[in-house]
Parts: structure tokens; C-alpha cells; sequence
């Protein structure tokens, strides 16, 4: 093997083992932002439901009426 030869496989070896080191840290970014995007899923996911609850709570019929009977109750003056 000649001395060019040895340095252009040289060359190609680093090249080849930067590039493999660069893909191995792009795919462990991409690795935790995927976790993260999962535990934000189910964040939200959680959230809508306790959204869902309030509404059913708030538009509930009954709510008002209880609400103005606590305010009378809590205001003896009037």
C-alpha cells in the first residue's frame, strides 16, 4: 500500500466515524424530544379531561342557582 493510499483510507475512516458519531447524537436528540412529546401528550390529554369536568360543572343547571344561595349566605347584610 502505497503512502497516498494509506492516508486517503485514513481520511476515509475519519470521515467515515465522524459521521456515525453525528448521526448517534441526532438520533439520541430525537430520542428525548420524543419522550418528552409523549409526556406532553399525556399532560394534555389529562388537562382536556379536567377541562371536560368543569364545563359539565359550570353549565350544570344547578350550579348558578347553588352559587347565588352561597352568596346570599355569605353576604347576611343584604
Amino acid at each position: 500500500m502505497s503512502f497516498w493510499t494509506a492516508i486517503v483510507v485514513i481520511v476515509a475512516i475519519s470521515a467515515l466515524a465522524s459521521m456515525i458519531t453525528s448521526i448517534s447524537k441526532h438520533k439520541s436528540k430525537h430520542a428525548g424530544a420524543s419522550d418528552n412529546t409523549e409526556a406532553l401528550e399525556k399532560e394534555i390529554a389529562q388537562l382536556k379531561e379536567r377541562i371536560a369536568t368543569l364545563e359539565k360543572i359550570v353549565t350544570d343547571p344547578g350550579y348558578d342557582l347553588k352559587k347565588q344561595f352561597k352568596d346570599l349566605e355569605n353576604d347576611k347584610v343584604a
